[in-house]
């Protein structure tokens, strides 16, 4: 018999569900949640009861029914790279350059997946642009780890030494919330009255006639707005002209969204976030404090506005980019994974796609309960990967079969070309297709 979904994951939600402002867990709920069979995403860690507490948490939050979450969908969702297919094939996940590489007195991990890192790893390393993974492999075999990992941040790459878990340094970050959300100002009366959902917001598209403004990139902050667009928010994503996204990549979030190249210096971005029920960033938060959109600056000029703050370290380190598969190696998680003294991963990208949802739930829960005031919900995926952690582990992992996905996909046609794509986790909602990157004018 397929075991039933761990106390753990209950206590987490109920956890989310008190730093959102909502009432603990409900008896209902809790034993609707105990009905479903295990999400099949084996591993070490409880990736499988953090993605069923992550996902629950928006159904919860939008109203929606968990006893009707299907534990497949949610495993395939939250692998839907390896479902994606663009024109009938599937684009390469991980580019030649992101991997793991034995350095002379361990791990290093790194990730190139955009070009300009690329182009950096290579500079740091000596090698020419047309040097191949077993170029690099050579050269971060001869250095330590953390000289590997200093020539290639300084030269503006990404890269970590893959390190075991320090329990002191989780135990710090779980000392902060999860969800950490800051009540700023009162907006005035018009504002408040502007800002409320639509009258024609229905149980299942509770954030209908809300306009969110999308300032993310990859998973985890894409996965959010994804979800609020489900949700029926009109969700306006917004990306440098001078950094070109990777279309797949778009493709596999994109949904329901409108995609537009602006600059965020323009007297454009802040017309339109005076008509913006919420933003959402992911930026560094250096990068943002020198845009003039730190969420304090920005509820600041734009009095009412909610504000999400995603970030791969925490504010504690602004300066610092990062991805989920940088986070699982410096925080204990690929080790933990591995095996045999080599690194590994999670059978998902979870701390993206988690990090995702549970800003999507407190995004949902303060739009639908506005009262006027600014509000900012910040989280990290270094603050998810110590909550994962946290929870109950195993050291025998029982390999299920993968999912037959043929019931969880969605189909869509986007400017003539055919894609598939991951169908939503949350229950009884259809996604509407994503857009070709770039391809919308930056306006409501």
């Amino acid at each position: 018999m397929t075991p039933h979904p761990s106390a753990a994951a209950a206590d987490l939600l109920a956890r989310v569900r008190r730093e959102m402002g909502e009432e603990s867990l409900s008896a209902p709920a809790l034993a609707a949640l105990q009905t479903l069979d295990a999400v099949p995403l084996p591993s070490r860690t409880a990736t499988a009861e953090f993605a069923l507490a992550s996902v629950a948490s928006v159904v919860l939050a939008a109203g929606l029914d968990p006893a009707s979450i299907d534990p497949r969908r949610v495993a395939v969702a939250y692998r839907s790279d390896r479902y994606l297919r663009v024109d009938g094939a599937p684009p390469p996940v991980w580019a030649p350059l992101s991997g793991f590489w034995e350095s002379a007195d361990g791990w290093i991990r790194t990730h190139g997946n955009y070009p300009h890192h690329a182009r950096a790893l290579r500079r740091a390393l000596g090698l020419t642009d047309a040097a191949g993974p077993e170029a690099v492999a050579r050269r971060v075999a001869a250095l330590s780890s953390d000289a590997a990992v200093g020539r290639i941040s300084e030269a503006g790459g990404l890269a970590v030494a893959v390190r075991r878990e320090d329990p002191d340094v989780d135990q710090a970050l779980r000392s902060t919330p999860l969800l950490d959300v800051a009540t700023i100002e009162a907006a005035d009366a018009r504002r408040r009255e502007r800002r409320s959902p639509s009258p024609g917001a229905s149980a299942r598209l509770p954030l209908a006639g809300l306009r969110v403004l999308d300032l993310t990139r990859v998973i985890a902050g894409p996965v959010c707005t994804r979800t609020l667009a489900l949700l029926g928010a009109d969700v306006l994503r917004l990306d440098p002209p001078q950094l070109p996204e990777l279309p797949s990549q778009h493709l596999d979030t994109g949904h329901g969204k409108r995609t537009a190249r602006l600059d965020a210096r323009s007297p454009e971005l802040h017309a339109l976030l005076e008509s913006a029920d919420a933003i959402v960033l992911g930026y560094r938060p250096a990068a943002l404090d020198r845009l003039g959109l730190s969420p304090d600056a920005l509820v600041e000029q734009h009095p009412g506005l909610v504000v999400a703050q995603l970030s791969a370290w925490g504010t504690d380190h602004p300066d610092r980019a990062g991805f989920d598969s940088l986070v699982q190696a410096e925080s204990g998680i690929a080790m933990i994974e591995g095996d045999d003294g080599r690194p590994g991963a999670l059978p998902a990208q979870a701390l993206d796609h988690s990090s995702g949802y549970l800003l999507a739930a407190a995004l949902t829960r303060l739009l639908r309960s506005r009262d006027g005031h600014s509000r900012i919900v910040r989280t990290s995926l270094r603050r998810v990967a110590a909550e994962l952690l946290a929870l109950p582990r195993t050291t025998d992992v029982v390999r299920t079969p993968e999912v037959d996905a043929s019931a969880h996909l969605a189909r869509f046609d986007v400017d003539g070309v055919p894609v598939v794509t991951a169908a939503p986790a949350l229950p009884g909602l259809t996604f509407d297709a994503p857009h070709t990157w770039g391809s919308d004018a930056p306006r409501w």
